[in-house]
């Protein structure tokens, strides 16, 4: 087995990894609103995100082809090392953040990972791509996000302003049941594509392909069955976070909370191929929904800390990606 297969296998394995800690570290995103409305139980919550996420998988092509450019790998042993200590610092970062119960961004985590390994490593980073794929989106969806929570919540109350509050309850549990579908395969489009773009790196710098615009099946499979299985050991830690610390949920602000969460991962997915964050999108929705009660509703301290690791990621990640690069690198020489 020549010393290239190694280093590409080794890749994907650590990809597989980071695709696992990625579906139990957001895992929360697309369920924790309807489990702490009671919408549904928390197994069948996760048995859901899990088949949400396999089916989503196969929707991210474009999100997929904007990770593998964020940084110019040279086609060597060397470069799959690079790759290789940049996912195993986005994983750190997982851990890290899931261990303190911290909702922040697994794929700025990932990206953030890229450009730490590259810059200690001295490769090209593709700022253009960061920029326009990945600041901007960055700081357009949480404020996007906000906006149509408050905006939909707004007309969803003015529309049902004469129903009987424990009908409306019950009639917005079983929406909560489609809302929290589309919230997964969202997640699924966003996040598991993100592992397919470091699969696509590692074949292309392994020379088993000539570019990374061709994605084979066997890595949507793999990527999607692996991300399902991260999914369905679920995230309480985060559940808590995002389900009753930010504010108390009811079904209506749940439903409208993971509508418009689900809305915007498919467009900037699909139509903008940006990888955009499930945490920012479904936190700032949460957040907008509860400031139509009040904004003393919204729980802002614990925003702040939310807020305060959504910073941290580039850098966090980014440095535990240079310091792996410099453990990993006698072993891809």
């Amino acid at each position: 087995m020549s010393a290239e297969l190694i280093a590409v296998l080794a890749v994907i394995a650590v990809a597989m990894v980071f695709d696992y800690t990625n579906g139990f570290h957001d895992a929360a995103n697309a369920i924790a609103t309807s489990v702490s409305t009671r919408a549904l139980t928390p197994r069948i919550a996760l048995l859901m995100a899990a088949a949400g996420n396999f089916i989503g998988t196969h929707f991210g092509e474009n999100v997929a082809k904007t990770v593998s450019g964020i940084i110019e790998v040279q086609r060597s042993v060397t470069g799959l090392g690079v790759v290789f200590a940049a996912v195993l610092g986005a994983i750190l970062w997982n851990l890290i953040t899931w261990y303190f119960g911290l909702p922040s961004s697994s794929s700025h985590a990932l990206i953030g990972g890229l450009g730490g390994a590259a810059l200690v490593a001295g490769y090209t980073i593709n700022w253009d791509a960061i920029i326009q794929k990945v600041v901007i989106p960055m700081l357009a969806s949480p404020l996007v996000g906000f906006t149509a929570g408050f905006l939909f919540m707004v007309a969803l109350m003015w529309t049902f302003r004469r129903g009987r509050p424990s009908k409306l309850n019950r009639g917005f549990r079983w929406a909560q049941t489609v809302s929290a579908a589309a919230m997964s395969i969202g997640h699924g489009l966003q996040d598991a594509a993100k592992t397919i773009g470091i699969i696509l790196v590692a074949l292309y710098a392994g020379g088993y392909q000539e570019s990374t615009e061709h994605i084979p099946q066997w890595a949507y499979w793999t990527s999607a069955t692996v991300l399902a299985l991260g999914t369905y050991a679920g995230g309480w830690r985060i559940i808590r976070t995002l389900g009753r610390k930010i504010i108390d949920l009811g079904p209506p602000e749940g439903f409208a909370a993971e509508a418009v969460a689900s809305v915007l991962l498919f467009v900037f997915g699909i139509k903008l191929g940006a990888p955009i964050s499930t945490t920012h999108t479904i936190t700032s929705a949460i957040m907008g929904v509860g400031a139509t009660k009040k904004m003393s509703a919204v729980r802002w301290g614990v925003a702040g800390q939310i807020v305060g690791a959504w910073i941290l990621t580039f850098p966090g990640a980014g440095g535990l990606a240079a310091l792996s690069y410099f453990a990993v690198r006698p072993f891809f020489s």
